[in-house]
């Protein structure tokens, strides 16, 4: 019997055998082109666990037919990557699949750096992490960067019926049905990492015994336990997963925090996190906006982490943005305000831009009457200045309405209703 898992028996030999990543590998694509060139370059994979950084660096060596070696920044020392480099001198190039690449010491990246840029060795570098972020500029500057997506549904599902299809390096010599459910669960529940999914499918069929037929059957609760993890109520296309949704974002509007968690919980139950992070991020701009105007910024910044950290370790990030979320004070007073200027535009109401307001910047405009009775605000005291900004057609419209909610708009209904007053003033 084969020690190797399974996962790492199916990894690819060629471009074409990469399940996913299909905005780098298609036909016509950077890395596609790259092999029809017969041209590796050094770059930098980057992106969640188990969307196939290694097996690609591997696949795009063994396309090329080019002598690889697989080392790890942390663990292998900098002579391992001396032996490599002279492997590269006998041979003429090496592709080097350096893990962890985020975790390059400096003694290290100066040897490689001289032997990178002669492009004997190519350094195909994998990480979670963003480069932009965690990656010396000194090693990011001279390679490309490339980021992976998660997989999706469909490409779980090819991915485990080719594997248990593959009489040569997957499960194909053994009789093997998978149900249905089986299937969808081991697709969903692997939340993107193809690892985990062929990891659950071996040992799934390793520890079910074959019927007086010889027939493997795998059954959705031999797939919920071999992936740790119960298969869902609710469909993540189907209405109740709409209705979730929903609810979802209508808790932290209502600001109900155990609702919003409950509903967090049920979503993340799904695996569907690409959806956890819009209704997260547009709560935070849409329903509490102005009331709590760092929400946004926060809300955007623990879908980053979430989705780096993918599941289980991503529930973290967001129990805190929801948290947040729920318990702000809420306001949508600023996009209101858009969709009645919008409301006006698209009905017509639109107007020439008064002429003190046109631009100044190029000859002539002055005697064109452009910019002339402009007055500058910040040559008055309290820099502002009452004078006309809308068109003529709209000069006396009104958009927003400041709420009395939060600190930060309480700030900003203080100086709209100051700026107010001293227009009627001077009328």
């Amino acid at each position: 019997m084969d020690q190797q898992p399974l996962a790492f028996r199916m990894r690819p030999q060629h471009i074409d055998d990469i399940i996913g990543q299909e905005h780098l590998v298609n036909e016509g694509k950077i890395l596609n082109r790259m092999i029809q060139a017969k041209r590796l370059v050094s770059m930098i994979l980057f992106g969640p666990p188990g969307t196939g950084k290694t097996s690609l660096a591997f696949a795009l060596a063994r396309s090329l037919d080019i002598p690889v070696k697989k080392l790890n920044a942390v663990v292998d020392k900098k002579k391992d990557m001396e032996v490599v480099a002279e492997e590269a001198k006998m041979s003429g190039q090496v592709v080097l699949v350096l893990d962890e690449v985020h975790r390059l010491d400096k003694s290290k990246q100066d040897f490689l750096l001289p032997h990178i840029e002669s492009n004997r060795v190519i350094l195909i570098g994998s990480t979670t992490s963003n480069p932009y972020h965690s990656i010396n500029p000194a090693i990011r500057s001279r390679c490309h960067l490339f980021e992976l997506h998660r997989l999706t549904e469909e490409h779980m599902k090819t991915a485990v019926h080719r594997a248990a299809q593959d009489d040569e390096k997957g499960l194909g010599d053994q009789k093997i049905r998978l149900t249905d459910d089986a299937l969808d669960h081991f697709a969903l529940a692997s939340n993107g990492d193809m690892r985990s999914a062929l990891n659950g499918l071996e040992l799934a069929v390793s520890s079910t015994p074959a019927d007086e037929s010889g027939i493997i059957t795998i059954t959705l609760d031999a797939a919920e336990e071999c992936m740790q993890k119960k298969s869902f109520t609710h469909d993540k296309d189907g209405d109740a997963h709409y209705d979730v949704l929903s609810a979802f974002q209508k808790s932290i509007r209502g600001s109900d925090v155990d609702a919003a968690l409950h509903y967090l919980g049920r979503l993340i139950e799904a695996g569907d996190l690409d959806s956890i992070e819009r209704r997260m991020i547009v709560c935070a701009y849409e329903d509490i906006g102005l009331a709590n105007p760092q929400a946004g910024p926060r809300a955007v910044a623990a879908a980053d982490a979430a989705h780096r950290l993918g599941f289980p370790e991503a529930r973290i990030p967001l129990a805190n943005a929801i948290v947040e979320l729920a318990l702000s004070p809420k306001s949508n007073s600023a996009y209101k305000a858009l969709d009645g200027a919008l409301s006006d535009i698209r009905s017509g109401k639109s107007g020439d831009v008064p002429a003190h307001l046109k631009d100044t910047h190029y000859q002539g405009a002055k005697e064109m009457g452009r910019g002339i009775t402009y007055q500058y605000p910040h040559h008055y005291t309290e820099g502002w200045v009452n004078q006309q900004y809308l068109p003529d057609a709209l000069k006396n419209s009104h958009y927003y309405e400041p709420k009395n909610t939060g600190k930060f708009e309480q700030a900003l209904k203080q100086v709209h209703d100051n700026i107010k007053t001293e227009k009627n003033n001077t009328r």
